[in-house]
């Protein structure tokens, strides 16, 4: 009367393997859940019950004592009903005991005994693996996401009713097969929007190719109606497409955060998140009671776009410091922490005043001097510092509206921009956790980044005359790095240095003057 399977527990990223025992003997009726489960794993016996009745199935009239090892691991959710109601059917000799060895189960059950798809069955999956397990046992709607690991049989199921014929060869359920790999690699440079679309605004085209290229924070600021969000939403399309593992990677954090759109399989192209300003620090940032991806995650390996930056709490502002240094997120309680990825593309987008017409050329501005530096003072120093390139948008003009010929396709820039990150991959083959100029530290920048004479006397006279910090220094030289791996030179030249340089005169040191 004892039976022994397994489940898995969402951590973080990753997913922990935890040993479900079933022990049914007597002494006393009811049934007992033992090992630090919260209250959506308590409120299991419920629909436990309900769906053995719904699926000619009856609970045990005995003890039924039901341990989730480690003991000391915290198990949260609904994903625990479908192993629990497994082992106990075994323990009872409802299913064959050694057809339940060498399987994980997830899922959660309905009533009328039906599985609903549950969050974090893709890290899930790989952690059966790793375990050595020879399939994993899930509803039906997220077979095709687990479907993508590769090594372990997926089935999925359902009804409870289903798996217990398919557990005793009653009934036969074909294992879930993989995408094809065509598909995936077409759908990752397909998409509706193109730089094509955009009129006019080279200048700042350029600013988002080398953003592009080298892994670049970028701020744009200009008036209402400029083009600053369409050209932010169209900087995926220039990106080089998702790798196999960064696939992997970013679909299992949208799969922990239960975001729709994973249970077809991989995900084929870069996110692009845009909360609203309105949006907490916890939403931005990750965390809650049950900690969860923020925005910032579900941006890993693409573009976090913040629209009306200013508008934007400067709690929220503040703690995205560390992200964009760090590249990464924990969330820490008092018995446990988690390490949320956060290696995102920033780009800020504001208007240069309250009004939104300062330094427009046909529009006047109503702010007084005053009003326009206290603006642009929402923007702390430290994290305007993090921003490597900082550009000003000015409204496209009519004749440019009107042209007929469209501008330069996303296609025709993606192919410099993964030619571009090609040089820094094999720049920084053998360095773990780089892979874009963006990420270099100190010591890179001075091997990778030296300057001539020319050069080096030009970024001493623009540190000076525009204030600015040691941090604004090596992202001047990360950025030149990056203009001279698009232009396809070995060693920076004058020219990508003032161009760099150029980039910074959004500073709010300069601002206004």
């Amino acid at each position: 009367m004892f039976v022994r399977t397994f489940a898995g527990a969402v951590a973080g990223i990753d997913a922990v393997a935890v040993t479900v025992e079933v022990n049914i003997a007597g002494g006393g009726l009811g049934m007992y859940l033992v090992g630090l489960p919260d209250n959506a794993v308590k409120e299991s016996e419920q629909r436990i019950r309900a769906a053995f009745e719904n699926s000619g199935e009856r609970m045990s009239g005995k003890k039924v004592v039901v341990s989730l090892a480690p003991a000391d691991l915290r198990k949260e959710g609904a994903g625990f009903d479908l192993p629990i109601a497994v082992g106990i059917l075994a323990a009872m000799g409802r299913i064959d005991a050694g057809a339940v060895a060498g399987t994980m189960f997830v899922g959660e059950l309905s009533l009328d005994g039906s599985l609903k798809p549950v969050r974090g069955v893709l890290p899930v999956a790989v952690r059966a693996r790793s375990e050595g397990l020879r399939r994993v046992v899930l509803p039906a709607e997220n077979a095709a996401e687990a479907a993508v690991v590769d090594g372990i049989e997926v089935i999925g199921a359902t009804t409870l009713r289903q798996v217990v014929g398919y557990l005793n060869g009653e009934a036969e359920i074909a294992p879930a097969v993989p995408a094809d790999d065509e598909p995936f690699a077409a759908a990752a440079t397909h998409y509706a929007e193109d730089f094509a679309d955009v009129r006019g605004q080279t200048h700042v085209k350029r600013a988002l190719e080398i953003a592009a290229a080298g892994g670049h924070n970028v701020i744009m600021v200009g008036a209402p109606g400029s083009g600053k969000t369409m050209l932010a939403r169209r900087l995926p399309t220039i990106l080089p497409p998702l790798s196999r593992e960064e696939a992997l990677e970013t679909t299992k954090i949208h799969s922990v955060a239960g975001k729709a759109g994973v249970t077809g399989g991989l995900m084929t192209r870069r996110p692009f998140r845009a909360p609203h300003h309105t949006a907490s620090q916890v939403a931005v940032i990750g965390g809650g009671q049950s900690p969860r991806p923020g925005e910032v995650s579900l941006a890993h390996n693409g573009v976090l776009f913040l629209d009306e930056l200013p508008e934007f709490g400067r709690s929220v502002l503040e703690v995205l410091r560390q992200p964009l240094e760090e590249k990464k997120i924990v969330v820490s309680r008092a018995r446990y922490s988690v390490e949320y990825p956060a290696n995102f593309t920033l780009v800020a987008a504001m208007n240069p005043c309250p009004c939104g017409y300062y330094n427009h050329p046909t529009k006047e501005c109503t702010c007084s001097p005053g009003s326009v530096h206290r603006y642009m003072g929402r923007i702390s120093g430290p994290l305007m510092d993090r921003i490597d390139l900082h550009v000003e948008v000015t409204p496209v003009t009519p004749q440019e509206l009107s042209a007929a010929a469209p501008g330069e396709a996303s296609a025709a820039v993606r192919e410099r921009v993964v030619r571009a990150r090609a040089v820094q991959e094999a720049r920084f083959g053998g360095v773990e956790g780089v892979h874009t100029n963006s990420m270099m530290n100190s010591a890179m920048l001075r091997e990778y980044c030296r300057l001539d004479a020319a050069s080096a006397a030009l970024l001493e006279r623009a540190m000076e005359r525009l204030s600015l910090s040691a941090r604004a220094y090596d992202r001047i030289l990360k950025a030149a790095r990056t203009i001279a791996d698009l232009a396809g030179r070995a060693d920076i030249v004058q020219a990508d240095i003032a161009e760099a340089i150029n980039y910074r005169s959004l500073d709010r040191g300069n601002w206004g003057r």
